[in-house]
């Protein structure tokens, strides 16, 4: 895929919110709709592969979930767990 236009911050910071303040699964046109701005839907795709490749979504036929915790007591449970 040839990339011709990257997306501003601005425009990352706009589709992380609208994610991280969607309550449930969400598919790609419901997140488009609810987007302040516009968006080209190559610059979506590009958006939501940087956020699914870092871990704070993600992205599946059913649509877009956010998942990002940045909470310490989260990452500590996490170290601490019991595998069984």
């Amino acid at each position: 895929m040839k990339i011709i236009h990257y997306p501003s911050l601005k425009t990352v910071l706009m589709v992380e919110k609208v994610l991280k303040n969607a309550e449930t699964i969400i598919s790609r046109e419901e997140l488009k709709h609810r987007l302040p701005k516009k968006i080209m839907h190559q610059t979506l795709n590009l958006i939501l592969r940087y956020l699914e490749e870092k871990g704070m979504i993600l992205d599946s036929h059913k649509g877009i979930l956010w998942t990002y915790n940045p909470s310490p007591k989260l990452k500590k449970a996490i170290k601490q767990g019991l595998e069984i």
